[in-house]
């Protein structure tokens, strides 16, 4: 497995193209998630917009592809990406 820093990891997930990956975080309390995702999704988005910006925050807006929800990746927590059949430990 290589490892990679958390803004390569950024970069990886933002180049994907739309191509579903799966990033492995730490939630908020303490368990781990393993999100199956893709960026770029627009089905149920009624063009409100957010509140924030969730870069400010260190945050990836993804689409859930086990929920079919928009969820958040925090690059903070993030420790393992699998992306384009390449497995990446984030330090």
């Amino acid at each position: 497995m290589v490892s990679i820093s958390k803004l390569q990891a950024r970069d990886l997930i933002k180049s994907s193209g739309g191509k579903i990956f799966t990033a492995r975080t730490i939630k908020k309390d303490g368990t781990s998630r393993a999100l199956n995702g893709r960026i770029n999704v627009h089905k149920g988005v009624k063009d409100i917009g957010m509140k924030y910006n969730p870069e400010d925050y260190n945050l990836i807006t993804v689409f859930d592809m086990q929920s079919h929800e928009f969820r958040m990746v925090n690059m903070e927590t993030i420790y393992q990406l699998d992306i384009k059949h390449e497995q990446y430990e984030v330090e």
